[in-house]
């Protein structure tokens, strides 16, 4: 006779339902695969550079200049004769630290302002009036400002576009405070003689973090393309830096000619905002219940 099988424990419980669960996760929210995926595939492109036969994307040699995308040179050369391929490679960092940091710090202090202003009934109207100020200012144009007063460089990129989308989130915290402060169990602790921080941290903040997370792709997304507008209009990183933005305007004067000078830095750029839009329309769809209960 065999013995009978030991029971699994908790642990294993735990282990056995956990793929089935993510698996029926991507199955439902495909997007959020997909979106996941090429993100995942960018960062690591961007974080492995060196190691994927890459060369200096700074060396010139005018003796290969605007060369055709070959066995050799795999997107083709630029009017200095720089490797393409390597350019847009290392392109990928620029792109992605602007968009993580954009998002990470727009986030915080948006989240912050939102706060305090949605919490602190006295404080809501000044602040708002200054958010409704700035907003009623393309965020391209108040980057363009802001960039106009420094010198070119990724961490003055970073601070204009941050500047000109902390609105954005500081506007959709303030709504869902509103909304979170009049709700009874928050009444009920203000009663109980609770205090405000306690509150906030307690009862306000847990329930602004899925809106703000899904917000913050949305805004990674738009960092990216300010970036290479900025980086475009030369008003970005500078000129030497290989950046998406910098490799389209460089090659814009040779669009007709030689359209793969722009036409590859426009599809890393285009796939990377693909996905982070996809990745936050996936978390949209999982995260907001009303959405969840239609379906």
């Amino acid at each position: 006779m065999t013995a009978p099988a030991a029971p699994l424990s908790l642990a294993d419980e735990a282990g056995v339902d956990a793929k089935p669960r993510k698996r029926s996760y991507l199955r439902k929210h495909p997007s959020v695969a997909i979106g996941g995926f090429l993100l995942l595939l960018m960062i690591f492109i961007a974080v492995f550079a060196p190691l994927l036969f890459t060369v200096d994307p700074t060396a010139i040699a005018t003796s290969r200049r605007t060369r055709v995308p070959s066995e050799l040179y795999w997107f083709g050369t630029d009017m200095l004769g720089r490797d393409i391929y390597s350019r847009v490679v290392y392109g990928a960092r620029v792109s992605l630290i602007v968009g993580f940091s954009v998002a990470i710090l727009a986030s915080v202090i948006g989240l912050a302002i939102g706060l305090f202003s949605g919490f602190v009934r006295w404080a809501d109207g000044i602040v708002m009036r200054v958010i409704d100020g700035m907003m009623s200012i393309p965020p391209i144009l108040l980057a363009i400002a802001l960039m106009a007063l420094t010198r070119g460089s990724v961490g003055n990129v970073i601070l204009a576009i941050t500047v000109a989308e902390i609105p954005r989130v500081a506007r959709l915290v303030r709504s869902v405070v509103l909304s979170l402060r009049e709700q009874p169990y928050v009444e009920a602790a203000i009663s109980n003689g609770a205090r405000v921080p306690r509150i906030i941290i307690k009862h306000i903040l847990p329930n602004t973090i899925a809106p703000m997370t899904v917000q913050a792709t949305y805004i990674c997304a738009s960092a990216m393309i300010i970036e290479a507008i900025l980086s475009f209009i030369g008003a970005g990183v500078p000129p030497a830096t290989p950046s998406w933005g910098n490799i389209m305007a460089e090659g814009r004067a040779l669009w007709q000619v030689r359209p793969h000078i722009v036409f590859f830095p426009a599809l890393f750029l285009s796939i990377t905002v693909l996905a982070v839009n996809l990745l936050g329309d996936g978390l949209r769809d999982s995260l907001d219940p009303r959405l969840a209960k239609s379906i």
